[in-house]
C-alpha cells in the first residue's frame, strides 16, 4: 500500500498525469464548443487523427513546430466546416455525418501517409516540443508549450462562452434557435463558427501527439480519445472548468495503470491480471459519467437540427 502512495506522490507521476491529460483537454474544449452551440460533432476521432499526421508531416517537411501546430488547426477545421456543411446546411443527422467524417479523416491521414511513405517500414521521426525546463514550477517544468497552451485555453474558453456577447449568442443557439434568430442573430454562422473553431482544437489535440508526446505518426495513436472526449463533455456538464477536472481524472487512471504495471506488486498491495488495469481508467470514467449525467443539463437544442424560419 505504502508503495503504490509513494508511486502516486511521486512528481514523475504528476508529469504523466499532465502529460495524458493534455490532448483530452483540447479535445473536450473542442466538443464543448461545437455542443455549446447544439451540434454533436463525432468527427472528432477522426479530426485527431488527421491533425496529427497534418502537424507531423508538416514538421518533417521542413516547417516549424507551431506551424504544424497551425497546420493541423487548419486541417481540423477544414473538417469542421464540411461538418458544419452537412449538419447546418443541409440539416442531415449529426450522428452519421459525425462518423462519417471520423471514417473520412481517418482514410484519408492512413492515404496521405502510404502515398508519401510507400516505402517506409517505420515511420520517420522528427524533433519534437523540448520540455520547458527553465519554467521554476514543479512538474509544470517537464511540460511542453502545447500542454501550457491547453491550460491557458480552459479559462480563455470560459470567459468566452460566459463573459463575452458572442458566447452568449453561441449558447443562444444551442439553447433555443428561433429565439436566438428572433433577436437578428444569424443561427446557422454561429453554429458554423462554433464547429469549425472546436474542430480546430481537435486538429491541435492530435498535433501533440506527434508533436509533443511522440516524435513519429502512428497508426492508431489516437486510440479511442476522441470518444472520451464526447464522454467528458457530458462528466463537465459543459462547462471547460470540470472539463478540465475531467480529464486529469481520467488521465490519473490511465497513468495509475501504466505504472501499476510497470512497478508489478499490484495496487494496494493486490495482485490484479493486466487487463483490469487496462479497464481501470475507463471503467472509472463510466462511473463518473453516470454519476455527474443525471444532474447534467445539456444544451436544448442539442442535435436538432434548425431551419431558418422555423418556429
Amino acid at each position: 500500500m505504502s508503495a503504490t502512495l509513494d508511486l502516486m506522490l511521486a512528481a514523475p507521476f504528476w508529469v504523466a498525469v499532465l502529460r495524458i491529460a493534455t490532448p483530452l483537454i483540447l479535445g473536450t474544449l473542442g466538443v464543448l464548443l461545437c455542443e455549446r452551440a447544439g451540434v454533436l460533432n463525432l468527427g472528432i476521432e477522426g479530426i485527431m487523427v488527421a491533425g496529427a499526421f497534418a502537424g507531423w508531416v508538416t514538421v518533417y517537411q521542413g516547417g516549424g513546430l507551431w506551424t504544424g501546430v497551425a497546420v493541423a488547426a487548419l486541417t481540423g477545421a477544414a473538417f469542421g466546416l464540411l461538418h458544419g456543411l452537412l449538419t447546418v446546411s443541409f440539416s442531415l443527422s449529426q450522428h452519421v455525418a459525425g462518423l462519417g467524417i471520423t471514417l473520412l479523416a481517418t482514410s484519408l491521414a492512413s492515404f496521405a501517409y502510404r502515398v508519401s511513405f510507400p516505402k517506409v517500414d517505420s515511420p520517420p521521426t522528427i524533433q519534437p516540443f523540448a520540455p520547458m525546463d527553465w519554467l521554476p514550477l514543479p512538474v509544470l517544468d517537464a511540460q511542453t508549450p502545447l500542454t501550457m497552451l491547453a491550460l491557458l485555453l480552459v479559462p480563455l474558453v470560459g470567459w468566452g462562452l460566459y463573459r463575452t456577447p458572442l458566447g452568449l449568442a453561441v449558447r443562444m443557439v444551442g439553447e433555443n434557435p428561433a429565439a436566438a434568430e428572433g433577436q437578428g442573430l444569424d443561427v446557422a454562422r454561429l453554429r458554423y463558427g462554433a464547429i469549425v473553431a472546436g474542430s480546430a482544437l481537435m486538429g491541435v489535440a492530435g498535433a501533440f501527439l506527434t508533436l509533443s508526446a511522440f516524435n513519429a505518426f502512428y497508426f492508431n495513436m489516437v486510440n479511442g480519445r476522441g470518444w472520451v472526449c464526447v464522454a467528458l463533455v457530458v462528466f463537465a456538464s459543459w462547462r471547460p472548468g470540470k472539463a478540465l477536472l475531467g480529464a486529469l481524472l481520467f488521465a490519473f487512471f490511465d497513468a495509475l495503470q501504466l505504472r501499476l504495471q510497470q512497478a508489478g506488486g499490484g495496487a494496494f498491495g493486490v495482485e490484479l491480471p493486466y487487463q483490469v488495469y487496462l479497464m481501470l481508467p475507463y471503467a472509472m470514467a463510466i462511473v463518473a459519467l453516470v454519476v455527474m449525467a443525471r444532474r447534467a443539463a445539456y444544451p436544448q437544442a442539442l442535435m436538432k437540427p434548425y431551419r431558418k424560419g422555423e418556429r
